[in-house]
């Protein structure tokens, strides 16, 4: 995951592509313009490519650890987006479930503390 954070950060969306499952889903935290759920690799990174776009740079920055949750990983972060229009930091967790590697299902929440308790777990 750690790796997945370094090629979006460095603008390697090939290498990006490679960390996800052909069949993925992703659902965006509650509140998101693009509601989703989006279905498919292809699906997925078009929208990130569009959200990607919004910004003239942008990166993750985790503020917390990675857990590791069983076939989970969950970590909080900062998406930091600056250019065109006002810098953006946008604060969220991220759910990855893995499986032979790869991110088959990635979910989104605003609230950490919820994200947590989806898991079983708690800050």
């Amino acid at each position: 995951m750690k790796a997945g954070f370094a090629a979006w950060n460095a603008g390697d969306m090939g290498a990006v592509r490679e960390t996800y499952d052909p069949e993925v889903i992703m659902r965006t935290p509650a509140g998101w313009p693009e509601p989703g759920p989006y279905v498919g690799r292809e699906a997925v990174l078009r929208q990130l490519d569009q959200n990607r776009a919004t910004w003239d740079a942008d990166t993750f920055e985790p503020t917390s650890d990675f857990i590791d949750a069983g076939d989970r990983v969950v970590v909080r972060a900062i998406w930091h987006g600056t250019g065109r229009g006002p810098d953006s930091d946008i604060e969220f967790t991220h759910v990855f479930t893995l499986r032979n590697g790869k991110i088959v299902f990635m979910e989104y929440f605003w609230d950490h503390a919820e994200a947590l308790e989806t898991l079983g777990l708690s800050e």
